[in-house]
């Protein structure tokens, strides 16, 4: 009976008790709420969140994320402007996080992942701008002595490296277009080239600016070597015409030879925000910056890449983030030449 009183006591304690807290609990969000409020409405708060523009980059070890983090060391301006450079899966699904993820002001892709896009975003040229041409990623098929042309590769092995990278993307693609059926393996490169070398693996597909190390300090025998790609009509949306010579690959391609190939445009590319909004204004801040110190990106201790970077040239099937735009039309036509 006592245990019965007992049990009835602790019932009525909790009874009584879990509204109080229920309450308890309620009045402390409130208040961390209108804290957090309060703490949002500083100028200071206020101002870091207003200039502040998220670029989705890249897989951690990929060359787009550091380049991110290069232009956000060079365009960050303390409460002014405040650049976050963002790890993502990589540059293939960066369009998916400029069209649909929060805080993803810029990005960086590869112009032809716009193609993915084509049935489920008609419009997707009218909703993304380009800001800069970064660099062309070069087209590498390299292939053992056996393998003589493209249309050698038909059923064969071929490694487009791991999935989230360029070569992954845009490899299946531009093999696709060019109407190559092969297997597709996706394993990281490294470990395919060793398969290649022992004759498990027909090719591996590089999509990288060049030189690549792998192809400048491996010892490769006679007969390895990279296939021609023909820049024809059916590249002219996305990619550029290009080639691969002696002085990228002179352990593999010959004094006086050239291997032609195309290349995919990397491109630092914005979403089309109406012209009034707070976000276009924060993206032509950044851009203004950037554009300004381009030539600190130039200076040792960055990726060289900057060293080539021409802020006038164009990107196929996009047009250019109109405060871009504006920004290259106040200059003197002589510096738009020498950009």
């Amino acid at each position: 009976m006592r245990q019965l009183v007992g049990i009835r006591s602790w019932f009525l304690l909790i009874v009584i008790a879990a509204p109080l807290l229920i309450m308890s609990c309620c009045l402390a969000t409130a208040q961390q709420t209108q804290r957090a409020r309060a703490d949002h409405s500083k100028p200071e708060i206020a101002a870091m969140n207003d200039w502040t523009v998220g670029i989705a980059g890249g897989l951690l070890e990929g060359a787009p994320i550091r380049l991110a983090a290069e232009m956000a060391r060079v365009a960050d301006d303390g409460t002014n402007l405040h650049v976050l450079p963002i790890v993502t899966r990589g540059a293939t699904e960066n369009v998916n996080s400029l069209l649909y993820l929060r805080g993803i002001d810029a990005a960086i892709i590869n112009s032809d992942a716009l193609d993915e896009y084509k049935v489920q975003v008609p419009d997707i040229q009218r909703r993304i701008t380009y800001v800069l041409n970064l660099f062309p990623s070069e087209l590498h098929i390299f292939v053992r002595p056996e393998i003589q042309s493209l249309s050698d590769l038909v059923g064969k092995k071929v490694n487009f490296n791991t999935q989230g990278t360029a070569a992954a993307y845009s490899g299946p693609l531009i093999f696709s277009r060019l109407g190559i059926e092969v297997d597709k393996a996706f394993i990281p490169h490294q470990v395919a080239m060793e398969q290649m070398r022992r004759g498990e693996l027909a090719a591996v597909v590089f999509i990288t600016s060049k030189p690549v190390d792998a192809f400048i300090r491996g010892r490769w025998d006679v007969g390895f070597k990279f296939l021609p790609v023909p820049y024809e009509s059916k590249f002219e949306d996305y990619y550029l015409p290009s080639w691969l010579d002696a002085g990228d690959y002179p352990n593999l391609i010959r004094q006086g030879e050239r291997v032609t190939t195309i290349a995919v445009p990397t491109v630092l590319v914005a979403f089309n925000w109406p012209i009034k909004s707070n976000r276009f204004h924060r993206v032509a801040r950044f851009v203004d910056r950037l554009f300004s110190r381009i030539d600190k990106l130039q200076e040792p201790g960055f990726d060289p890449k900057w060293k080539s970077i021409n802020l006038a040239a164009t990107v196929p099937g996009l047009t250019r983030f109109p405060a871009a735009q504006a920004w290259l039309d106040r200059l003197p036509r002589s510096s738009q030449a020498a950009q």
